[in-house]
């Protein structure tokens, strides 16, 4: 895991989609982060020596997109096994895991004495060494030297994706490098769930009704993502899906409160 300090960090765009906004300033106490996202190798490490098993693995499907089309459907046998369904490739070990739920990223992180991060805790992550107003985690430049700095959609939406980036789905964890705090991947290759419900930032302090259902939010954006259609793998671009919601896109990574150090007398 990487230590994030503790600081002070502007949340959200007036400049953007309106449920990025309003632009709010908070201060955010020190957390431990993981360095990348909870990779297959990992999940399967988990899955194995706990028995347990995922929404999707339960229900029998998963949700898949389809290239060409665009269009979203669950698809029979896609599971964290093989997210694009039993006739694609199976999930690769270095690869981040997908088709896993926010119920599943929950259980999973809870095992290993960790959390879902909240979305103001990913902000300031993805923020963290980037100097003020960087529109992504590695800066306002998404090809530099030639070379693209996330992995996201390369072509035309969704009719075509060229795969220029290296990768048509999902990547290995840092295979495009560290950011300035040493973590990966906060942009692209996989939304990441965290703990907070979706809802307008004006509602972030408010208690969540009990038995309301909703949706929780994503954040990184993913290889589906094309700049000049998507960006969702902006700093401040908030993805959202139910709890029980297993899709072949998001993963997830965990977090760790760190004991506030005791007061000098």
């Amino acid at each position: 895991m990487v230590r994030v300090p503790a600081g002070v960090v502007q949340i959200g765009s007036d400049r953007s989609r309106p449920d990025e906004g309003p632009a709010f300033t908070t201060h955010v106490a020190a957390f431990d982060l993981d360095r990348t996202p909870v990779t297959v190798a990992a999940f399967a490490r988990f899955a194995k020596q706990s028995g347990f098993v995922t929404e999707a693995e339960k229900l029998g499907t998963g949700a898949v997109m389809t290239f060409g089309t665009g269009q979203w459907k669950l698809v029979q046998g896609a599971n964290w096994h093989q997210p694009l369904g039993p006739k694609a490739d199976a999930a690769q070990a270095t690869h981040p895991v997908t088709q896993v739920s926010w119920n599943d990223a929950s259980a999973y992180c809870a095992a290993q004495g960790k959390r879902l991060p909240s979305e103001i805790e990913y902000e300031y992550a993805a923020r963290a060494g980037q100097p003020a107003g960087s529109a992504h985690a590695f800066g306002n430049d998404l090809v530099k030297d030639g070379h693209y700095r996330a992995n996201v959609w390369t072509g035309v939406f969704p009719l075509l994706n060229t795969a220029k980036d290296g990768y048509r789905t999902t990547s290995p964890v840092g295979a495009f490098g560290e950011g300035p705090r040493g973590l990966t991947d906060m942009a692209g290759n996989v939304w990441e769930w965290t703990s907070d419900w979706y809802r307008p930032y004006a509602e972030r302090e408010q208690l969540w009704p009990a038995g309301k259902a909703g949706e929780k939010v994503q954040r990184g954006g993913s290889f589906l993502c094309d700049p000049t259609f998507c960006y969702g793998f902006k700093v401040t671009s908030r993805g959202h899906a139910t709890p029980d919601s297993s899709l072949m896109h998001v993963g997830f990574r965990c977090a760790r409160s760190v004991a506030a150090p005791p007061k000098t007398p």
